[in-house]
């Protein structure tokens, strides 16, 4: 769940996972988790073997790929899964700090965790801070109420409308950038409106206080399945943008060592069966390193 992030099912749903090929604020809870599996076969930097804890920035409220059990501050999701497998693989345990998107990666180079998993967008932005080791490929969609009251489909049937979107997202900054498209001709654009956490964003669509969300494709899917009387799939999936794990440039180890574990994920099945477990297998493209 591209988040699309900083500079810093029933009918619609399957049509949505099937055309979909290609992209989350937070508290500051923090959460140990541990899983159990494949055991230790690649070597952790130093830092990181010597802690016994390999720890994530990740905002922690991004289902299906970030989220707290009801309840509980136990976090779960297909992010913290390949997280506590990429752990595992090194001999260590992970650790998730939920952390606000607009400012992970300011987080990260404050060496306030070793890296990010939060369905980060890879965008050449970032990358002038941070280094990546990307595992995935995500679209972006348009929720609208049930029924899709205002008929929207896509960017042109935007115009003059509102959208939601979380702060520090890749997809704020495409809603905004194809807003000033629209005025470039002659229509009226996109009214943006930004919300510290995904969450509330979508729940501010299901509370009218504007016309469509617009987020992450496995988001989407996943914010209808829990509650199609209120929401449904606006048009086809748009965008498609890898997405990775962020690492400190500085840290090229690390940034191995975490490559190693991603394509053993990929080559024993273990990305199969996590994609299946959070019924993202066919609303994501692999993208092995």
């Amino acid at each position: 769940m591209s988040r699309s992030k900083p500079i810093a099912l029933a009918g619609a749903v399957i049509v949505l996972l099937a055309l979909v090929a290609a992209g989350c604020g937070g508290s500051s809870k923090k959460a140990a988790t541990t899983t159990t599996g494949s055991s230790a076969s690649i070597t952790a930097p130093a830092s990181i073997s010597s802690s016994g804890t390999l720890a994530f920035c990740s905002d922690i409220t991004y289902p299906p790929e970030e989220s707290y059990k009801q309840g509980t501050t136990t976090p779960e999701g297909s992010d913290i899964d390949i997280g506590n497998y990429i752990a595992r693989k090194m001999g260590v345990k992970a650790r998730f700090d939920n952390t606000g998107f607009d400012g992970i990666i300011a987080a990260l180079l404050a060496k306030k965790c070793d890296a990010v998993i939060s369905g980060m967008n890879d965008t050449p932005e970032r990358r002038k801070q941070v280094a990546f080791v990307d595992y995935l490929k995500v679209g972006q969609s348009f929720m609208v109420k049930s029924g899709n009251p205002e008929n929207i489909s896509g960017i042109a049937s935007l115009a003059g409308k509102a959208a939601s979107v979380e702060t520090g997202t890749t997809n704020k900054d495409y809603l905004d950038a194809q807003s000033k498209k629209l005025q470039a001709q002659g229509k009226k654009g996109i009214k943006v409106v930004t919300f510290p956490k995904d969450t509330d964003a979508a729940n501010a669509l299901k509370t009218g206080k504007v016309d469509a969300y617009f987020g992450d494709a496995p988001v989407v899917a996943y914010y209808i399945e829990k509650d199609p009387s209120s929401f449904s799939i606006g048009g086809t999936p748009v965008n498609p943008i890898s997405i990775g794990i962020a690492i400190r440039k500085s840290d090229t180890d690390l940034q191995a060592a975490v490559t190693q574990a991603v394509r053993a994920a990929y080559a024993d099945g273990t990305m199969d069966t996590i994609l299946t477990r959070w019924k993202l297998g066919k609303a994501v493209a692999k993208l092995q390193p």
